[in-house]
């Protein structure tokens, strides 16, 4: 082996780093997604008694299916424009008469046919493997999914505004975006187990609204609709500014010629 061949092709993936700042990120970003997802998922064990604890099994099962209809939803408009992406397709749609609002919402209507196949088929396995039943939670359950898929379209939304802005570097973001805001959604523990500024960012999240129901119904609480109706408001809000900034994003890249570049490399 040559070392300074080896030396050379070091040099150049650290560049690569160096030169793009959402690849730099990466480096960090999971790993702290990790410890604090576990870490907080261990503060709530404690904080409730350890894993004896009833109903946080059950809760740990209904969390891990709901959280699923937000990703999948997401993935469903992030990777429908990256499929266009990756088979240079972007641009034959853009040359035909398909308006922006008629492509992301085909877009999302991908992402409900995900969570709709991914939810039968968790469903079914929770209620084989675990006992669990699903549909335990009558309206209360569409409520949540519904909620959870907006969400997600939002995320989407911006998922692909952020690859039209910074190209293929940005990719990775499509996986990302959802386990960003992760550690604030309290999917696995309570919100009241967060950092007292992590709280606060939890109050904006829809995520964290839904969790803190669904949990609160598993204790044998009433459904609250105050956390229905905040998180239907949030979501409201964030589709708008995604919607908003994906406008933009995609006008200044056609006037600034980006959009081919990401159509076509």
């Amino acid at each position: 082996m040559n070392p300074r061949t080896i030396y050379s092709l070091l040099s150049r993936y650290i560049l690569l780093y160096a030169r793009n700042p959402v690849r730099l990120f990466e480096l960090f970003f999971w790993p702290i997604v990790q410890l604090l997802m576990w870490g907080f998922v261990s503060v709530s064990l404690q904080n409730q008694g350890g894993l004896g604890t009833h109903g946080f099994v059950p809760s740990l099962i209904a969390a891990t299916i709901l959280w699923d209809a937000l990703f999948r939803s997401q993935q469903g408009v992030s990777i429908s424009f990256l499929e266009d992406v990756w088979t240079r397709n972007l641009l034959n749609i853009f040359a035909a008469p398909v308006r922006m609002s008629e492509y992301v919402a085909a877009a999302c209507g991908v992402g409900l046919l995900r969570v709709a196949i991914t939810a039968g088929i968790l469903a079914a396995i929770a209620a084989l493997a675990y006992r669990f039943n699903l549909f335990q939670f009558n309206a209360a359950l569409f409520a949540w999914y519904a909620n959870l898929m907006l969400f997600g379209w939002a995320l989407g939304i911006i998922s692909i505004a952020l690859i039209v802005k910074w190209g293929h570097g940005a990719e990775s973001l499509a996986w990302a975006i959802p386990f960003m805001i992760q550690p604030f959604s309290a999917v696995f523990y309570r919100v009241q187990d967060l950092p007292v500024w992590m709280q606060h960012v939890a109050a904006a999240m829809p995520t964290a609204h839904v969790f803190e129901g669904m949990r609160a119904v598993m204790a044998g609480k009433p459904l609250d609709w105050s956390h229905l109706g905040i998180a239907f408001g949030l979501n409201a809000g964030y589709l708008i500014f995604a919607g908003l900034l994906f406008a933009r994003t995609l006008a200044s890249a056609r006037e600034k010629g980006h959009l081919v570049k990401v159509a076509s490399s």
